[in-house]
C-alpha cells in the first residue's frame, strides 16, 4: 500500500469522526432532533426502542416522571427541534416556556398532577399503532379491584411478580381485543415485552411486582386519598357508604377477596410507593388482626369504619405534626 492511500484512509477516518463526533453533539445538544424530519422538521413515528430511548433521556432521576427542570428541558428541545432553523434550546426564553407549560400541561397532564408519566407522553409522541394501543386500552381502570382481578389472572403460576412471560400473554390479549394481534410477530411482541419491563420494572430485576404493574394499569382514582380521609372534615355515613359500595362489588355486603385485596392496596399505596404481594400479605394480616372481630376474613360496614376513622385520624394527626414543624 502506498503511502498516499495510507495518507487518505487515514484521512478518510478523521472525517468519519469528526462528522459522529459531530452528530453526537447535535444530539448531546438537542436529542430530540433526531427524531424529525430534517426538512419538514414532522416528528417520525417512533418504534418501541425509540419510545423508551426518549422516555429515559428524560426521566433521568428514573422516577417514571417528566417533572421539574426535566420537563423545562424536554420542552425547550421539543420545541427548538421543530424550527427549521438550527436553534439552541436556550432560544426559548424563560418567559415563553411558562406559558408553553401551562399549555402543554392543559392539554397533556391528564391526571393534572403537574407531571407528565408514561402514557401522558404516549400521547403527544408518534408511535407505531400497535405499541401506541399497548399504552390505550381501556385504560384507567374503575378500581383497584379490577386491577387485583387483572393480577390474578395473568399471575399464573402465583409467584407474586408478574414475569415477562407472563406480561407477554397479558400484552398479547391486550392487542387481541384490538382487534391487532394478526399485525405483531412474535419477535415485536417480545420488542414490545422487554420495552414494557424496562420502563416499569423500577427495581430491574427482570419482573413486575405490584406497585410496578400498578404503574402499567393505572386505577382512575385511590378513593382515599380524597381530602375527606385527611381528617378536615368529619366522616358522615354517606362517605363510608360510597366507599364500602366501591369495593364491595358484587353487592354481598362484605368486602372479601379480590375486593379485600383492591381495597387494602389502595391503603397501603398511602404509606408505601414501592410494594409487593408479600407487604400486601402482611398488611392483609395486619389490618384483619385489628379490626375482624368475628374472624372470618372479610371486613363488613362496621369494621370498614373502624379503618377509614383511624386513617382520618392519623391523616389529622400527620398534619398537625407537620404544621408544628
Amino acid at each position: 500500500m502506498s503511502f498516499s492511500s495510507d495518507a487518505s484512509s487515514a484521512s478518510a477516518a478523521v472525517e468519519a469522526a469528526a462528522a459522529q463526533k459531530k452528530l453526537n453533539l447535535e444530539k448531546a445538544t438537542n436529542f430530540m432532533k433526531q427524531y424529525r424530519d430534517p426538512h419538514s422538521r414532522e416528528l417520525k413515528k417512533l418504534s418501541a426502542n425509540q419510545f423508551m430511548d426518549v422516555w429515559s433521556h428524560y426521566d433521568k432521576d428514573g422516577n417514571g416522571y417528566i417533572e421539574g427542570t426535566e420537563l423545562d428541558g424536554f420542552l425547550r428541545e421539543f420545541v427548538s427541534s421543530a424550527n427549521t432553523a438550527d436553534v439552541s434550546p436556550e432560544a426559548v426564553s424563560d418567559a415563553m416556556l411558562v406559558e408553553l407549560k401551562q399549555c402543554f400541561m392543559e392539554a397533556y397532564d391528564d391526571n393534572q398532577d403537574g407531571k407528565i408519566d408514561i402514557r401522558e407522553l404516549a400521547q403527544l409522541l408518534p408511535m407505531e399503532e400497535n405499541f401506541l394501543l399497548l399504552f390505550r386500552f381501556d385504560n384507567p381502570l374503575d378500581s383497584s379491584v379490577e386491577f387485583m382481578k387483572i393480577w390474578r389472572e395473568y399471575d399464573t403460576d402465583g409467584s407474586g411478580y408478574i414475569e415477562a412471560d407472563e406480561l407477554k400473554n397479558f400484552l398479547r390479549d391486550l392487542l387481541k381485543e384490538a382487534k391487532k394481534i394478526n399485525d405483531v410477530s412474535e419477535d415485536k411482541l417480545i420488542e414490545y415485552t422487554d420495552t414494557m419491563l424496562q420502563v416499569f420494572d423500577s427495581n430491574k430485576d427482570g419482573k413486575l411486582q405490584l406497585s410496578e404493574m400498578a404503574k402499567l394499569l393505572p386505577v382512575k382514582e385511590n378513593f382515599l386519598c380524597r381530602q375527606v380521609f385527611k381528617g378536615a372534615t368529619k366522616l358522615t355515613k354517606d362517605d363510608i357508604e360510597r366507599v364500602f359500595s366501591l369495593y364491595d362489588r358484587d353487592n354481598n355486603g362484605t368486602i372479601e377477596n379480590e375486593e379485600l385485596r383492591g381495597f387494602l392496596k389502595d391503603l397501603l399505596e398511602l404509606v408505601k410507593k414501592d410494594y409487593d404481594a408479600d407487604d400486601l400479605q402482611d398488611f392483609e394480616e395486619t389490618i384483619l388482626r385489628g379490626v375482624d372481630y368475628n374472624d372470618d376474613g372479610k371486613i363488613n360496614r362496621k369494621e370498614l369504619t373502624m379503618i377509614l376513622l383511624a386513617l382520618a385520624k392519623h391523616n389529622q394527626e400527620d398534619d398537625s405534626a407537620a404544621k408544628k414543624e
